[in-house]
């Protein structure tokens, strides 16, 4: 009787394992970070953190990076793959990755999450041979209805009430000249175009409390004055004049000197080394006058950007 059970039980257990499905892959997670740097400097380096141990391809803005086709993660938690990338371009570029497991029993492959990094600019512009910069600050008198409570002069800001004056302020320099600063000497048309305004904002030179620099001014109000809230979109172009000569990046040699003194070797001999400076070079006919140009690539939150006046 017992053998008769226990072949009925065995048998049982045969036909209800035969019957149950295969237990269901699970699937992973991916999950992508890093990826920041400035365009034309080092390389940038993509964290994929996976829930387990595989290789990953990484891919910007839907193209595999070279060399970063097949990156095994480590073989313990937390699972992470590396990819070093050189940006083709600055800008907001989309990573994305794709793990496939080595454990292909129990866990399917998985695409990550699209990830978004911004590939970093230079603030100060990139025409060359012009280099611009230029901030915002609130005009002297502290302008505008909550003056002088609210406000300071001359502080840098990129928020502005209405009814406040704003000051672009401007700094150049050219590398035609040497790196020379610009100035009214050396250029012959300077200005700020802003969206929504008709003409375009003309920059003058001049001191200010012992610093030189170019300034344009506008002024925030109601109409005719400007009086469009949000973002204010505006581009800063410079132009230098024609030169008949230009400063040319030389070499030299000159004796090496420590203290006011020359430097000499064990055998009394002076010691020489090379320096750089620039030499004046006549041309002709004249250089066109380079032209320079300055669009803001600061953050969302550092824009310039133009308030209503709050209300009680």
């Amino acid at each position: 009787m017992k053998r008769l059970v226990s072949t009925i039980a065995v048998t049982a257990f045969a036909l209800i394992a035969g019957v149950m499905p295969a237990m269901a892959a699970t699937t992973p997670t991916l999950v992508m970070s890093g990826g920041s740097t400035v365009f034309g400097l080092d390389p940038a380096i993509i964290v994929a953190t996976a829930s387990t141990a595989g290789t990953v391809k990484f891919s910007a803005a839907g193209t595999v990076i070279n060399g970063c086709d097949a990156v095994a993660t480590t073989t313990v938690t937390p699972f992470v793959a590396r990819c070093s990338w050189v940006p083709a371009t600055s800008g907001a570029v989309i990573l994305t990755g794709k793990l496939t497991p080595t454990d292909v029993a129990n866990f399917t492959a998985v695409d990550s999450a699209p990830f978004t990094v911004k590939i970093g600019v230079p603030v100060q512009g990139v025409i060359s041979p012009i280099h611009l910069y230029v901030d915002t600050v609130l005009a002297s008198g502290s302008t505008g209805a909550l003056a002088p409570r609210f406000g300071v002069s001359c502080a840098i800001t990129s928020q502005f009430i209405v009814g406040q004056t704003i000051v672009f302020r401007v700094y150049g320099n050219n590398a035609d000249l040497g790196g020379a600063v610009m100035d009214s000497s050396n250029t012959a048309k300077a200005y700020i175009e802003v969206a929504g305004v008709k003409d375009p904002l003309p920059l003058t030179y001049g001191n200010h409390s012992g610093v030189a620099f170019w300034t344009g001014i506008l002024k925030t109000g109601a109409a005719p004055l400007y009086s469009t809230l949000g973002v204010i979109n505006y581009k800063v172009t410079m132009i230098a004049k024609d030169q008949s000569t230009v400063k040319v990046l030389s070499t030299k040699i000159v004796p090496k000197m420590l203290d006011g003194k020359r430097v000499v070797d064990d055998n009394g001999r002076n010691v020489y080394e090379r320096v750089s400076y620039f030499r004046s070079v006549p041309v002709n006919p004249a250089l066109k006058g380079a032209i320079g140009t300055w669009q803001s690539n600061f953050t969302a939150n550092s824009l310039v950007t133009l308030y209503a006046l709050p209300t009680a």
